[in-house]
């Protein structure tokens, strides 16, 4: 997978910009706050139609503009795909090859991207809900329909939650009502805890080969989903909504008095532990590092074992954070296999000889130069 072209039209501090980049590496350099993040951004947009900044799409608008527009050519294996992504007031609107796509979830996956960026390390050391962020958007990109099903997962989670609510200030509860959220509840948790299950066992083979390698064996990365009730996944999806619903039962009155659905995906957690202890609690920052570092690799590899083709790598201002043995490590991975893309703000924090098809760019205040 390659993006040959990018196009910006009023996307955050760029108003227009056309540029092709047409090598292995593209290195934007430039001091801070002059847009090089918010290329890697749109990027990153253009693949999940999202930021991982921000979830306000109006922030991705620039000053003055009615609306955000991105667009891309994506040399695939198959062949040449052309991606235009709209953002406005009314909505996002996305095109594959011209052809305006009817649900959001149909154009995601076509552009498959890694972003690593400084703040990932909050995957190993944040909150359990940065760790589902990260979940949801990888499974997303490489599992048709599992960011639908998680959207009719989050319907039909706050319905449940302002019924229980309304219960809770002594309303009337109604059995029957509340069998129908409970069964949509499990349906689609269901789908989403087995996918999520899969996916993290297969991280887990990738992670601990990767990590291994770049401890020279000294470390054992362990990666673990962590529901939030006790549920055997390989089981099937019948047996499966049966135990979800008799636990909805079990916590029905509980739910009542605090207002809120108590168990579900919107609650899961992944648990990493180095040599069998914790990394959260008793890694190092070194090892909380290429924990987060190993993850990312990956994932790499994870999404070509999934759709048959690397994705693009984006690296904002990450390398400057590793130590040369981190940084070699990264840049031997990805060198010759993954269409890279790198903002730092000045050369002498990255190993450029080991760099090899690199293009230069100088980044200042909304404009790109080469």
């Amino acid at each position: 997978m390659f993006l040959k072209q990018i196009t910006l039209q009023h996307y955050r501090n760029y108003d227009s910009l056309e540029l092709d980049t047409d090598r292995k590496v593209n290195l934007f350099v430039g001091p801070n706050a002059q847009g090089k993040t918010n290329l890697l951004e749109a990027i990153f947009a253009l693949a999940l139609t999202k930021s991982h900044r921000t979830s306000k799409d109006r922030e991705l608008i620039g000053w003055q503009a009615e609306s955000a527009r991105i667009s891309g050519t994506v040399e695939k294996r198959y062949g040449s795909v052309t991606l235009d992504l709209t953002f406005s007031p009314q909505g996002k609107k996305a095109k594959i090859n011209g052809l305006e796509q009817r649900k959001l979830s149909d154009f995601v996956g076509t552009l498959n991207v890694v972003m690593f960026a400084p703040e990932d390390l909050e995957i190993v050391k944040g909150t359990p809900g940065v760790r589902r962020r990260f979940l949801d958007m990888e499974i997303g990109q490489v599992q048709p329909g599992y960011l639908h099903t998680l959207q009719q997962y989050g319907k039909a989670l706050v319905q449940r939650n302002n019924y229980l609510k309304t219960a809770g200030r002594g309303a009337n509860l109604q059995e029957a009502l509340l069998d129908v959220w409970n069964a949509q509840l499990a349906e689609y948790g269901v789908k989403i805890m087995k996918k999520r299950k899969q996916f993290i066992h297969k991280l887990q083979i990738w992670a601990e080969q990767i990590h291994a390698g770049i401890t020279a064996g000294g470390e054992k990365l362990d990666v673990q989903y962590r529901p939030s009730f006790e549920i055997d996944l390989e089981q099937d999806e019948a047996v499966l909504f049966d135990q979800f619903m008799i636990k909805l039962s079990q916590v029905k009155d509980q739910e009542i008095r605090r207002g809120m659905t108590l168990i579900g995906p919107h609650r899961d957690d992944m648990s990493f532990s180095i040599n069998g202890k914790e990394a959260q609690v008793y890694g190092s920052q070194g090892q909380q590092r290429t924990t987060a570092l190993s993850l990312k690799l990956a994932e790499i590899e994870l999404i070509r074992e999934e759709i048959g083709e690397y994705p693009l790598l984006l690296l904002d201002d990450v390398l400057s954070e590793l130590d040369r043995n981190r940084q070699t490590q990264l840049i031997e991975t990805f060198q010759s296999k993954v269409q890279t893309f790198i903002t730092t703000t000045g050369l002498e924090s990255v190993d450029v000889g080991k760099l090899q098809d690199a293009g230069i760019y100088q980044v200042q205040n909304g404009k790109v130069t080469h």
